[in-house]
């Protein structure tokens, strides 16, 4: 996975953005996938250091999903290798929404556990931190990868909770 665990990367300007921005991807990919869209959207800033990675800005790739697997509905089998001294492949997608909805397909199909808690950010959090969607191989660190996905879900789900106030 690549991502920014800093939560302060950017300030509050650009996470409001990234959230008003994609959040309505998150809740399509929820929706068709029985999925919480506030961890969808977590996920997704935590992977992409709230849009800011490259993998997001020119591939389109918001969950740091490696390239392997058959081609879908959403990815139509493109890659990309970021570093020359890394045999890493990431997803290529068309456009950010597949992306949002192959996450949704793959959380739901191959980490169906932790799809089925998505609904309690916490439980979600642990199950998909400690399973094979993280990978200590290319530096990802479980337990620090688990307190920033709470963090951010509670960030956004306050900020979600004002707007509806507003």
């Amino acid at each position: 996975m690549i991502g920014s665990w800093n939560l302060e990367v950017g300030g509050f300007m650009k996470k409001k953005r990234f959230i008003e921005d994609y959040l309505g991807f998150a809740r399509e990919a929820g929706e068709l996938f029985d999925l919480n869209p506030v961890v969808i959207l977590a996920q997704s800033a935590l992977e992409t250091g709230w849009g800011q990675s490259t993998l997001c800005r020119e591939y389109h790739n918001y969950f740091g999903i490696s390239g392997y697997g058959k081609a879908n509905e959403f990815w139509r089998g493109r890659t990309v290798q970021l570093s020359p001294s890394s045999s890493l492949l990431f997803r290529c997608y068309d456009e950010p929404l597949l992306s949002f909805l192959d996450y949704g397909r793959l959380i739901r199909g191959k980490y169906k556990m932790a799809a089925d808690m998505s609904f309690y950010p916490e439980a979600f959090a642990k199950e998909i931190a400690y399973s094979a969607y993280i990978s200590e191989v290319n530096g990802d660190n479980r337990e620090a990868y688990q307190r920033g996905l709470v963090r951010i879900c509670r960030m956004i789900g306050e900020k979600m909770e004002i707007s509806s106030r507003a």
